[in-house]
């Protein structure tokens, strides 16, 4: 192995395995929130707001940091993300009031946004368009081992320690990622870009970042993203608390199914580059279709199956883990970045990344009120009724694959703007 394939490899490790770590510091809250809600620290409402504060840091804060990555030394600017990514989850741990909960969980989804745009400059510099699909692929099962990291590791951690160790236990997983990025992670430059000044690099990155602003199908794209985030956060961060009101599972057993979830997930998300690559020639259109259709059909079970059907839960949550692993690469970034310029890699992530995360931001506020507000006391006990937000999670899905229809015939009748 020469020394630009051992180099290739560790960038390729440094952005999979450190940004999943990302998501344990994003994550950790989803699986404390039912420990958070029993212990009178936090209502549901509350968790609600603190959650879409995470999402719409996060939202403004992809598109800003999206365009500045282009412009920086990712190394650094992303171990330094991670860094004050876990530090939040460590000071969370002390028990902070309300408000500092929510501007420390803001700042925590501000550099939460710092990940993704680095990652994918990274992979799309070194590795270039051959097979790109297939790499980012590879890469996009960091979401998923993030989400199993998280649903197994930090739920072992809760149910042995309480909720405040979740969150440091998180911090310090966050901590071995910052060792990792910093440790592999380099900058790529092209010949071209080496021999050029800063200024000129900086307004050729410039020209090649408002091209993509004025592209209509990255905002169709970007609209179709959002409306799957709003289902793919709905099951993520609620679908343990749903688990156990509704369906009476514990902790562990409701960590255990999302866990489930997201290891097809990664079956799904690594599958999804490759066999777009290799069986529909990097077209993208026709497997997002499916796949959004099967989503609808498994988030519809997910939310209807009554209590008791432990195996076909099973099945429901692989279902759900495969069909979003798919989406979330391809809708998430890959279908976008396939058709802007390299150069703008981190502005087209950004775009994408903040209409997905301000509908995810927007989600978690609507389903903590009408969580809450359909909440009655029985001797004691919550009781909840669930049917209002099976109604929004669904029409969320179902739009999402409405725009997906609208692209797979667009990409017919005007393959160069969908394609590579």
């Amino acid at each position: 192995m020469t020394k630009e394939q051992r180099t290739r490899q560790g960038i390729f490790w440094a952005v999979t395995i450190g940004y999943g770590l990302f998501y344990v510091c994003r994550l950790s809250l989803s699986v404390l929130k039912k420990g958070i809600v029993d212990d009178g620290f936090l209502t549901e409402s509350e968790l609600g707001i603190i959650g879409s504060a995470l999402f719409f840091g996060y939202a403004v804060g992809k598109l800003f940091n999206g365009f500045l990555a282009d412009h920086v030394n990712v190394r650094y600017f992303m171990s330094a993300g991670l860094l004050i990514c876990a530090i939040v989850n460590a000071v969370l741990a002390l028990k902070v009031p309300f408000l500092v909960f929510l501007i420390l969980w803001a700042i925590n989804g501000w550099f939460q946004s710092v990940g993704a745009p680095c990652s994918i400059i990274s992979l799309k510099r070194w590795f270039g368009n051959d097979g790109f699909g297939t790499k980012y692929g590879y890469w996009s099962l960091s979401h998923n081992l993030g989400e199993a990291i998280t649903f197994y590791v930090t739920a072992l951690i809760v149910g042995a320690l309480g909720w405040q160790a979740g969150f440091l236990g998180a911090a310090g997983m966050g901590l071995l990622g910052v060792i990792l990025i910093f440790g592999l992670l380099r900058p790529f430059q092209s010949a071209e870009e080496q021999h050029a000044s800063t200024r000129e690099r900086l307004k050729e990155t410039g020209k090649k970042q408002l091209e993509v602003l004025r592209m209509p199908i990255i905002w169709v794209l970007a609209l179709a993203s959002a409306f799957m985030y709003v289902a793919r956060y709905a099951f993520t961060s609620w679908g343990i608390f749903y688990f156990q009101a509704e369906k009476g599972y514990s902790v562990e057993s409701a960590s255990f199914l999302l866990t489930l979830s997201s290891a097809f997930g990664i079956i799904g998300t690594v599958g999804s580059g490759l066999v777009s690559d290799k069986l529909f020639k990097g077209d993208r259109t026709m497997m997002a279709f499916i796949t959004s259709a099967m989503n609808l059909v498994a988030l519809a079970a997910f939310l209807f199956v009554p209590a008791g059907y432990y195996w076909l839960d099973c099945i429901i949550v692989i279902l759900f883990g495969l069909s979003i692993g798919v989406l979330i690469c391809f809708l998430g970034g890959l279908m976008a970045v396939d058709i802007a310029p390299a150069e703008a890699a981190g502005a087209t992530a950004g775009v994408i990344g903040m209409a997905s995360y301000a509908a995810a931001g927007l989600q978690d506020i609507v389903s903590g009120y009408l969580i809450e507000g359909r909440k009655v006391m029985v001797d004691g006990v919550a009781q909840y009724d669930f049917s209002a937000i099976r109604i929004f999670w669904l029409v969320a899905a179902g739009a999402s694959l409405a725009l997906l229809v609208y692209i797979f015939f667009h990409a017919r009748r005007h393959p160069q703007q969908v394609n590579e």
